[in-house]
């Protein structure tokens, strides 16, 4: 079975392959997010509820599976 850290992973990514997918058919744009950026906010959804300075309602796992490509890859 897989956990649920797993499955809001893999739904993070298919949620953003769907949508850099529509943007990039409809508009040509392309979908990205800074490394420094996203890195940021990968850090603020994994800290615990006392320490963050604003409520972020994504869980990490959520957050990794979207930013994940952006973590990854530098785009130019």
């Amino acid at each position: 079975m897989l956990t649920t850290f797993t499955l809001l992973v893999v739904t993070g990514g298919i949620l953003r392959l769907a949508l850099g997918w529509g943007l990039h058919r409809r508009y040509q744009l392309d979908l990205s997010v800074p490394q420094a950026l996203a890195g940021v906010l990968v850090m603020l959804a994994g800290l615990p509820d006392i320490l963050k300075p604003f409520r972020l309602p994504l869980p990490l796992s959520f957050t990794l599976g979207l930013l994940f490509p952006d973590l990854l890859f530098r785009r130019d």
